[in-house]
């Protein structure tokens, strides 16, 4: 499998001042998508499996501060990232993986009596 991984780190909330700083962002709303290129469903979609939460970050001590206006996607997921660690993460895209395995090779299907 060719599975490749999407982290959706758009949506925080955030305290209107903490320390001095304005917009700190305390909460992430993820959703980490996993898509498998290699293998389609019997429309040609590729199989797809999605994971969501929410993930608190620490600002007991905020080392260094960006702007929300100069926030970007990728310095949110690093943080969320870290926050998990490296370990939780991996199971994350661990657990993405089995998802679509079992949607490509189903252990069990609902079927209705007709």
């Amino acid at each position: 499998m060719a599975i490749g991984y999407t982290w959706d780190v758009s949506t925080v909330d955030t305290y209107p001042t903490l320390d001095g700083n304005e917009d700190v962002v305390y909460s992430v709303h993820w959703r980490l998508t996993a898509e498998d290129d290699a293998n389609q469903d019997a429309y040609g979609n590729n199989w797809t499996a999605t994971s969501y939460g929410t993930c608190n970050l620490d600002t007991s001590e905020i080392l260094s501060f960006t702007d929300f206006a100069d926030l970007v996607s990728s310095d949110v997921q690093a943080w969320v990232e870290e926050a998990f660690g490296a370990d939780d993460v991996a199971e994350k895209k661990a657990s993405l993986d089995t998802q679509i395995a079992s949607l490509i090779t189903p252990t069990s299907v609902t079927r209705t009596i007709g």
